[in-house]
């Protein structure tokens, strides 16, 4: 399954993540049972507990979006999924907004959701990737692998 949004890292405002679950329903094959999504939104505490104003999302994208690729392809690979997508934004972000969307389609349920619950993982370590998470107290903190 081949999509015209690729996954991989955008900038904030460059892609919808309701466009691509909109092309991912238009391309669905014929043998998919299950379609999963998550979606990953700006909490408002931090390390520690600390209030977050907001955070900041930089990446390294050429190789963040090969590695991003890379997961798609292993998880899909693995789980004998249709297609694992895995779009995520870089740029300022306020508390409760959207920044990641991972989305998975299989044959059914059971490897569907194995299939979101790795590539969630993987995102969230392998990337080059970074967070800036920006206290109310105007303190910050760099932290790697968001």
């Amino acid at each position: 399954m081949k999509l015209m949004i690729k996954s991989g890292v955008y900038k904030k405002g460059s892609i919808n993540f309701l466009d691509v679950y909109s092309e991912v329903l238009s391309s669905l094959p014929r043998e998919a049972g299950s379609i999963l999504s998550f979606i990953g939104v700006t909490r408002a505490l931090g390390l520690e507990n600390k209030e977050v104003k907001k955070l900041v999302m930089e990446s390294y994208e050429d190789v963040a979006n090969q590695v991003i690729n890379e997961i798609c392809r292993d998880v899909e690979r693995k789980y004998k999924a249709l297609f694992v997508g895995i779009y995520h934004l870089v740029g300022e972000f306020d508390i409760g907004e959207p920044l990641v969307f991972v989305i998975v389609v299989s044959k059914n349920r059971k490897e569907g959701f194995e299939a979101i619950k790795e590539a969630i993982e993987r995102y969230k370590s392998e990337p080059a990737l970074w967070k800036k998470e920006v206290y109310i107290n105007g303190s910050y903190e760099w932290i790697s692998h968001a």
